[in-house]
């Protein structure tokens, strides 16, 4: 999964780039996918069920008990009034309990049946609650002696429903970043077909097809620049608004904006091939996957169901042999049962997962493992792969040593000649001479010299350039100073070129593997956050001491063999937690072995196969962020647990009745508020995880 960069097309009609036809069956896949895997959440056991139907069902329940509340024999000796009787009217109460026990309470029912068949939780305690209390309520009503508590009912059927179209409505919520991804690439791409334009949608595009993205335009499939030159705003993959400028043979994603350069892009991935796609399904398997904390917080509602049926039942046996009456006694078992309810604790971990998952995708951090992610927080030794990793990968100038000649002048010569070659390090005098704008035209009479380098005319004199060795083959002056620039870039582990004219040794150029700019931001950080950073290198001895040296780091290993990687890492797991950043194919075993695997996004399949987290950046700094998320992400688990067991340790005794001798006693209503307001805390706590500032 590279790096890749957007693209925007012509002012197209909004309505246009809504999601092509692939992504919108991807994504109903992505949905189902979800449903089906929080079908095994004790929270969901009322799955397939919206939002809005839970709100739809709670007002037209809020209306049906009003009169039920006008009509309570409690309320109207607490409030002063007598209700308006009429012939009937004893029935109002019982006849819209039952509409509000059948319609509202359906819902709990359903989701109780369905835990009679895998594992009892909070619906189970929900659907007892409401049954025991209509049924009890209703037989009153027909004979039985005792007080029915309607009102009770209808406002606990009232609260459960609100509870849960909140919860409903921040896991929607939380997922729908997911849902955004499939929204971001546009349905019409601008095919070139034998020098012609035509308009075609995207999920009709073919590999190596040629398409045309306008200024300001979105990127409408992964390529390949071909043609033209643009700056890009990825923003939405890696989480950084900065534009980046993309140039013929440089990779573009699909959902990226183009600027203000036509691009001719070559196609490279369709369907599920491209970046978008993987990343959706990366989020998606995070967002479903179950955790050991998830399994730890069903395990905990498992218990407390249990835990809450025996106490109900033994608070009705209790007060029923010594309370004040048996409707005292039904009253204090169905609030016993409704403040236990685990509804939080379903819920305490799969939305801090959702809302982690989401934030870390958005910051283009992916999280392969969910278990791997959260042993995050625990990370005290991270090891990076050197090149490709720490560095670019590629040849740069370090240092310029010159002799009667400008620096700048130097560099143009050199330039010229080298700008003919193909050579890595002839490619990378070039690449410098661009960067400083220096101007240069090509040389004259250019000959390539098999394993020394090249000559030429430049400004109607002869130049040559390349290597070190071909000086003492030609019998040239070398310059004491020049001499000793060059001993110290091989000191380094540089690899040099030098410029001659026909006397003498004009310049000497250290080339090395460039450090990444913000390897040294990510090294700081860590040692800052009391990570020890190590570097793991096969280069000699020179260029890891360099580059360790550069970047601060006090611990590396070079000369290191693929095959050993891993074995260095599992050394260092011996001493402390340790993770592992790479994107080789030969980092694929360290990867594995490392308690946490990032690979770069830049690298190769094999390795982000092989890796936990996938850096899309392809910076180094992103594996600061990843830590410093997982440990917020795991402080929220731990804090949604607390408060979604710790008032039960105060509630379910007052439910019971132990304080009723002081005056103190829980309404099953007032129970399910406490039960509520603790599910509103989770989640309002989960969705704080959202504010944490990552890239500070």
């Amino acid at each position: 999964m590279r790096r890749h960069h957007e693209h925007h097309g012509h002012q197209q009609p909004q309505q246009e780039y809504v999601g092509h036809d692939e992504h919108q069956r991807q994504l109903a896949d992505v949905r189902q996918d979800l449903h089906e895997a929080r079908q095994q959440h004790s929270h969901d056991k009322h799955a397939g069920h919206r939002p809005e139907i839970f709100k739809r069902r709670f007002f037209i329940c809020l209306v049906l008990s009003l009169p039920v509340l006008y009509y309570a024999p409690m309320l109207q000796m607490w409030f002063g009034y007598r209700a308006i009787a009429f012939p009937g009217s004893d029935w109002v109460s019982p006849i819209l309990s039952a509409i509000i026990y059948f319609y509202g309470g359906w819902v709990f029912l359903r989701g109780a049946w369905r835990e009679f068949h895998s594992k009892i939780g909070m619906m189970t305690l929900i659907a007892l609650a409401i049954t025991v209390a209509f049924l009890y309520s209703l037989a009153v009503s027909f004979g039985l002696r005792g007080e029915p508590f309607y009102w009770e009912l209808v406002t606990l059927v009232d609260i459960m429903l609100l509870g849960h179209w909140i919860e409903m409505a921040s896991v929607q919520g939380a997922s729908r970043a997911l849902e955004n991804l499939a929204e971001l690439v546009p349905t019409v791409a601008h095919r070139l077909v034998n020098g012609r334009v035509e308009d075609v949608q995207v999920d009709t595009l073919q590999h190596d097809e040629l398409i045309l993205v306008r200024p300001g335009e979105q990127i409408p499939i992964d390529g390949e620049v071909v043609e033209g030159a643009s700056s890009v705003n990825e923003a939405f993959l890696t989480g950084e608004s900065r534009p980046v400028t993309k140039q013929v043979n440089d990779e573009v994603v699909a959902g990226a904006v183009n600027g203000d350069g036509a691009l001719t892009v070559k196609v490279t991935r369709t369907g599920e091939q491209t970046t978008l796609s993987q990343i959706m399904r990366l989020v998606e398997e995070a967002q479903t996957s179950k955790s050991r904390y998830q399994a730890l917080a069903d395990q905990l509602a498992y218990w407390l169901t249990l835990i809450a049926i025996a106490v109900a039942t033994l608070t009705f046996i209790v007060w029923l042999a010594f309370g004040p009456d048996s409707t005292f006694a039904i009253n204090r078992a169905v609030t016993v049962l409704v403040i236990a309810c685990p509804h939080a604790l379903g819920l305490a971990i799969p939305l801090v997962i959702v809302n982690a998952t989401a934030m870390s995708a958005k910051h283009g951090i992916l999280v392969r493992s969910r278990e791997a992610f959260e042993r995050a927080r625990n990370i005290q030794t991270i090891a990076f792969d050197k090149t490709g990793t720490l560095t670019e990968g590629r040849f740069g100038v370090q240092r310029i040593y010159t002799d009667k000649i400008d620096e700048l002048k130097a560099l143009g010569i050199a330039a010229t000649l080298e700008s003919l070659s193909e050579h890595p390090l002839a490619q990378a005098i070039v690449q410098e001479a661009d960067r400083r704008q220096i101007q240069f035209t090509k040389g004259e009479d250019f000959q390539a010299i098999p394993g020394s380098g090249v000559e030429g005319t430049v400004n109607n004199q002869r130049y040559r350039v390349g290597r070190p060795e071909w000086v003492r083959e030609l019998k040239l002056a070398f310059p004491a100073s020049l001499q000793a620039g060059l001993e110290q870039s091989e000191s380094r582990g540089e690899s040099a070129i030098v410029l001659m004219d026909k006397q003498q040794v004009l310049a000497v150029f250290g080339l090395a593997d460039q450090v990444r700019e913000p390897a040294r931001e990510a090294v700081a950080r860590l040692q800052d956050m009391g990570v020890q950073v190590v570097m793991i290198t096969g280069d000699a001895e020179a260029v890891a001491k360099t580059v360790a040296e550069d970047l601060n780091i006090d611990r590396y290993y070079a000369r290191v063999l693929p095959q050993d990687k891993a074995s260095i890492i599992r050394r260092l797991k011996a001493e402390k937690p340790t993770a592992f950043v790479g994107d080789g194919i030969n980092d694929a075993p360290a990867l594995t072995e490392a308690d946490l695997g990032l690979a770069i996004g830049a690298g190769t399949n094999v390795a982000i196969e092989s890796a936990d987290l996938v850096l899309i950046n392809s910076s180094p700094l992103d594996a600061t962020y990843a830590l410093k998320l997982a440990k917020a992400t795991y402080n929220k688990m731990i804090q949604n647990l607390f408060w979604a067991t710790g008032y039960n340790i105060i509630g379910i005794p007052l439910a019971a009745g132990v304080a009723y001798s002081f005056g103190i006693l829980l309404s099953p209503a007032v129970g399910a508020i406490f039960m509520s307001v603790s599910t509103v805390v989770v989640s309002i706590n989960a969705m704080l995880l959202r504010r944490l500032k990552l890239r500070e």
